[in-house]
This record gives C-alpha cells, structure tokens and sequence, in this order.
C-alpha cells in the first residue's frame, strides 16, 4: 500500500473520522463526517483545557487561551506568561507523532494585551514509496502555525480580541508529482464576559461567558495547478463558566462548550452517475461555505441494512454537527488543581467520545499540568486517541496575590 495514503488517512483521524459503521436512530447508516485540511488546529494543545472536555471558551484565562478564546488574555492575573506544551499524538498507531506548543502574552496595562503562539505538529519519520513500491527515502512531514493577538476590554466587563494566523503544511515533502506545501492566512474573532455574581450568600462566585470563530481563512492547496483547495478548520465556539469561592482556600470551577465547524457538509452523492441526492455541493468559497454550513446537512444516509437512501431529517443532522463538552475544575490554595470532563461528538459526525482528567501543581511563578484522554466508546486499545496525555510547563509573573 502506498504509504503517503496510509499518512493522509491517519490524519483524517484527527479531524474525527468513523472506525467502523454507526448506529444512527436505530439503523445502519455511513457516517456523514465532515474533514478538512490542517486538523492539527482543531487539537486542544493544553493540558488545562485537554483535562476538562476540551473546553475553554470561558474558562479562566490563562496563557494557552488563543486555542479557544483570545479575548481572555485581558483578564489574565499575571502582567507576563510563557508556556510550554507537548504532547505525544495517536500513539496507539505510531510513536513518534507529537504536537508542541509554545506561547506568551504580555498585559500592556489593565485594558489591553497581546499574546503569540507557536504551534508546530510533527508526523515523524515516514518511509515514502511510490505507486510502484519503489523506496523514495525517509521523509519527515510536519505542520505548524504562527499567530498573534491584540485583546481589549469593551466595558467593564466585557472584552474583545482579533487574531491573525500565518499555517505551513508540507505533508508530501515534495515527493508527489505536482505536490507543493500549503499555506493559509487565518484570523479569529472573539468576546469573553466575566463579572463577579452574588448567586450565593455563603461564598463569591464569578460567572463567565465567551463566543469565538477561529481560523477565518484561505483554503489550502497541495496541488500546484491549485484546481483542489480544502478548507481549513474554521470553528465557532460559545459556552459559559461559574467560578466558585467555596472559602479562602479552595475553588471550584464548572464549565462548558458548544463547537462547530463552520465548514460545508458533504452532500449525499449517487455515485452511479455523480449527483447530488440531497444537500448542497461543498465546493464554495470560505465565506460561502460558513454560511452554508448552517444549512446544508443533507439529511439523508445510506441504510445498509436495506441499500437504500432514507431521510433522517436535515435539522435532525444539522444539530449532530454540534460537539459539546463539560468539565471542572478544583484548586486547593492556588497550589493544587485536579480536573475531570467529558466530551462527545455524535456517531454521525465522528463518533469521538471520551472522558478526560487532570491535575496541575503550582509553585511560585511556575505551573506544571498533565491531562489523559480515556475513550468511552471503543474497544480497549481499539481507538487511536487512547492513552493520549498533554503536557504544560508555564511561567507567569506580575500577577495578583492569592
């Protein structure tokens, strides 16, 4: 088998690709999975966030909030924060795919911030052979992502923030005819809201919320005749957080999202004759296909059990398209951290189901966390993103006496 295909179906993987067939209201249908190019934006690169469901939308700021939400870095307690992250990826399939992050942010003063990230994805060495098993060498494809962003307080409590992202993919390594790395410009857009609340008459409390669209971009292609351009993972995320002083030392912190790809869905296609059954053709500009993606689930799949098409409703797709995630969050005197969450993506859409934990140690100005991913819909050692573990070394200082 060639294993430049062998590579590219790995990393569909990530966007959330089906193992096998899914139950859907009772029958036997093919998952009608939505994918792009450059996944390795829409993996959670923080151990905090990995911990808790993948959310972070509204959680308490911190230094890795470009992933979810730029607008949080205003609210940040440090004036200065480095971080550091690294994770091992699929290591159920291969040992050496692992994902580094890197980021800063500065508070300029109580009303504005900047912060960049580094985002550099690593699908290890990989033996290229062309369709005649000939050795072409050993190649080492890689992806990475640079970005920046300016957040600003609107009000008292609210804030907003915009982002610009420069992404690099050289998957081929230049080993396939006509084959060229892809590059896309993309920018985020986003509002976080947090203000103390007196829901509780034994304790403080804050109540956050937060809305983003990221990775607002070009296409990409890896064809230098460009007639083939694959969206990248532009995604809107909304959710809220309640932040609980329970007294002077212990915290607890319950949140969740909503997330969905703003991508357009594949349409059911007759494939005896190449038409389009149900639903709308995806090959649209960005902006058109944002818009479709609100629509144009086709709602129809089909039955292998009768090999014929059946309607399951368009709305009734359209509302599996939205992941969800929860999570939560315990601090004990700013020292120690445990979280726990769930995340769930629908059998249509993926099937992605999986509990997460967690755990963070702090001393002084540094911060150490470690997440681990336990699927919950798959055979024990069955499932690619089994055993996955996240890990964060931060620097923060300047920042508000606990």
């Amino acid at each position: 088998m060639n294993i430049k295909k062998m590579f590219v179906a790995a990393l569909l993987l990530l966007a959330g690709g089906s193992y096998a067939q899914n139950s859907i209201v009772g029958k036997s249908y093919a998952p009608n999975v939505i994918t792009t190019a450059v996944p390795f934006l829409s993996i959670s690169p923080d151990a905090r966030g990995g911990a808790m469901g993948d959310c972070g939308v509204a959680s308490n700021p911190d230094v890795y909030s470009m992933h979810y939400n730029a607008a949080k870095y205003v609210h940040m307690d440090d004036k200065l924060s480095f971080g550091l992250g690294y994770s091992p990826w699929l290591q159920n399939l291969v040992t050496d795919m692992d994902l580094a992050y890197l980021a800063g942010a500065y508070k300029i003063n109580d009303r504005s911030a900047v912060a960049g990230t580094l985002r550099y994805f690593s699908a290890g060495t990989i033996n290229f052979r062309d369709n005649d098993n000939n050795d072409l060498g050993d190649y080492s494809p890689n992806e990475w992502a640079i970005d920046a962003t300016y957040s600003r307080m609107l009000g008292d409590y609210l804030s907003g923030a915009v982002a610009g992202r420069f992404i690099y993919s050289d998957l081929t390594q230049g080993q396939a005819n006509d084959a060229k790395p892809g590059i896309s410009v993309a920018a985020d857009v986003a509002v976080y809201y947090k203000k103390p609340v007196e829901w509780f008459s034994s304790m403080d409390a804050d109540f956050a919320w937060g809305a983003s669209v990221t990775n607002i971009g070009s296409k990409i292609s890896y064809r230098g005749t460009a007639l083939k351009k694959d969206f990248i993972p532009t995604t809107l995320r909304a959710g809220a957080c309640l932040d609980m002083h329970l007294d002077e030392y212990n915290s607890l912190a319950i949140t969740a999202d909503l997330s969905k790809l703003l991508v357009p869905t594949p349409p059911a296609v007759d494939v005896s004759n190449n038409t389009i059954i149900s639903g709308y053709d995806n090959d649209v500009s960005t902006v058109a296909g944002m818009i479709q993606s609100f629509y144009d689930a086709p709602g129809k799949g089909y039955n292998y059990n009768t090999g014929e098409w059946e309607n399951y409703g368009k709305f009734y797709e359209e509302l599996c398209e939205i992941n969800i995630g929860v999570g939560a969050e315990y601090w004990y005197n700013n020292i120690f951290a445990v979280r726990a969450g769930y995340f769930n993506e629908t059998a249509m859409k993926g099937n992605r189901k999986y509990v997460t934990l967690g755990a963070a140690l702090k001393y002084n100005v540094f911060s150490l966390d470690v997440s681990y991913l336990i699927p919950v819909n798959a055979v024990v050692g069955s499932n690619p993103l089994e055993n996955t573990l996240r890990f964060n070394l931060t620097y923060g200082m300047g920042g508000k006496k606990s």
